[in-house]
């Protein structure tokens, strides 16, 4: 029988490139300075959103105030506008009223008015 023995051959493949070897170490350092700089950058970004947001709510909050007072503005125009309109029927009314007795004292006084058509 025949005992078989590998033998590693002394070529190298010439397709393969030696890499140095880095400690873990420093490839850990450098994972940790990426995952930093990333949460550096998350960090600002939470804060550029968070100053966005309030200013958003400050713009909500003036946009509602404006609309409350437009309302009440609103209000008191329509309470305005119903008074004018008393006050324009009650003046229709008496200026009919007047126009009624003159035309009552033209007839009693016997002046007949041409109708103008």
């Amino acid at each position: 029988m025949f005992t078989t023995i590998a033998v590693p051959s002394a070529q190298k493949n010439p397709h393969r490139r030696d890499i140095p070897a880095v400690p873990e170490s420093e490839v850990l350092r450098r994972r940790n300075e990426e995952l930093e700089k990333e949460l550096k950058k998350s960090i600002e970004r939470e804060e550029k959103m968070k100053q966005e947001l309030q200013k958003t709510w400050e713009r909500l909050r003036v946009a509602e105030e404006a609309e409350e007072r437009l309302c009440s503005q609103l209000g008191e125009f329509e309470a305005e506008a119903v008074d004018q309109a008393r006050i324009y029927r009650t003046r229709i009314h008496s200026l009919m009223d007047q126009l009624s007795l003159a035309q009552k004292l033209m007839q009693t006084a016997s002046i007949t008015i041409p109708n103008s058509q």
